[in-house]
């Protein structure tokens, strides 16, 4: 049996009282109503953005592979694919479909490739504007030919030669038993420099032990003398015993020149000498006659001009000179006495 005092007792009483006293007039105190801002709500779910409006960023869902077209020929003036000066045909560069400012292949309305032009190339693939680049026309080297004159060691080979040359590559020059010579203002593969070879109105070079030189009425680079760059191909025959002159773009064989084509068609058939083209009637020299028989001859004045038709002319029997000499006696005698009779 446990005492207890009556001090210890009250007072627990009394405390009990307290806290009951106190939570009931906390639970009697009205609440206030719970507002619309202390009230959560869930946080809405991630979504796809969607295209409102002009400026809003559509998905793109069409093609990523630009259409390309395939590089065609590179044509000159008559209309014959381009050679580069190593004889390999030359090309246009492909034409490529447009991007738009997205980066994405470029469609008409009627859902054509929209192609590249030479003012507007589009966007690239970033989507930023693409320029034409201006590139300077390449400087040219025009050369005009008047009444020239080709001389091979001081013989003329070729005369009245008139060249309207509007940009100066290569000129060609072939002499039978040299070979082709290519000359240019402008070192090249091969070609060893020869200086002060354009001299005003000539240009001299110098093959092996000949000198081939061009000269015309007119300045062919400027009073200044140039160096030319010269290079001998003796691999390369014309089909011809005459010298010949030409230009064009390529420094290789065959070198294609204006009215050359043939000639380089019919290179590839030669082997070694050829048949050079017949001479004017005037410069054909005229065969000998035969010798006549013992006793015979033919009279003065047989043999023909160069260029007329050989006329026939037999031999007749020579006349002794003392039967000659005593037919004029009988007949200064006959004459004589025919007068004295008189």
């Amino acid at each position: 049996m446990v005492r207890t005092s009556k001090g210890s007792l009250s007072g627990l009483l009394g405390f009990a009282l307290t806290f009951s006293s106190i939570g009931y007039a906390s639970a009697q105190e009205p609440q206030p109503a719970p507002s619309k801002e202390n009230v959560s709500s869930p946080a809405p779910l991630p979504s796809a953005p969607l295209a409102t409006g002009k400026k809003g960023k559509q998905e793109y869902t069409g093609p990523m592979t630009l259409v390309e077209l395939p590089p065609t020929p590179m044509l000159d003036e008559e209309g014959n694919q381009r050679q580069d000066p190593d004889g390999k045909l030359m090309f246009n560069p492909p034409v490529k479909q447009q991007r738009d400012k997205y980066g994405h292949p470029l469609f008409d309305e009627k859902n054509k490739p929209v192609m590249q032009t030479k003012d507007n190339l589009g966007y690239d693939e970033n989507g930023k504007k693409l320029h034409p680049s201006k590139e300077k026309p390449p400087k040219t080297t025009s050369v005009s030919i008047s009444r020239g004159t080709l001389t091979v060691d001081g013989m003329t080979g070729k005369a009245a030669l008139n060249y309207e040359i509007k940009d100066l590559q290569y000129l060609y020059f072939y002499v039978p038993g040299i070979g082709t010579t290519v000359v240019s203002t402008g070192a090249f593969p091969g070609a060893v420099e020869q200086k002060k070879a354009f001299d005003d109105k000539t240009l001299t070079i110098a093959v092996g032990e000949h000198v081939v030189q061009l000269t015309s009425d007119k300045s062919l680079l400027g009073k200044n003398s140039e160096s030319a760059f010269v290079r001998v191909d003796k691999s390369f025959v014309v089909p011809t015993k005459f010298p010949v002159m030409g230009y064009g773009q390529i420094r290789v064989a065959p070198y294609a020149w204006p009215g050359s084509r043939t000639n380089n068609k019919t290179n590839e058939e030669l082997k070694g000498v050829v048949e050079a083209p017949p001479l004017p009637a005037d410069l054909r020299p005229n065969p000998l006659l035969q010798p006549c028989p013992a006793g015979q001859m033919r009279p003065a004045g047989s043999q023909s001009l160069p260029g007329q038709a050989a006329a026939p002319h037999p031999c007749v029997p020579i006349v002794p000179t003392q039967a000659m000499t005593t037919s004029s006696n009988q007949t200064v005698t006959s004459t004589g006495n025919t007068q004295t009779r008189q």
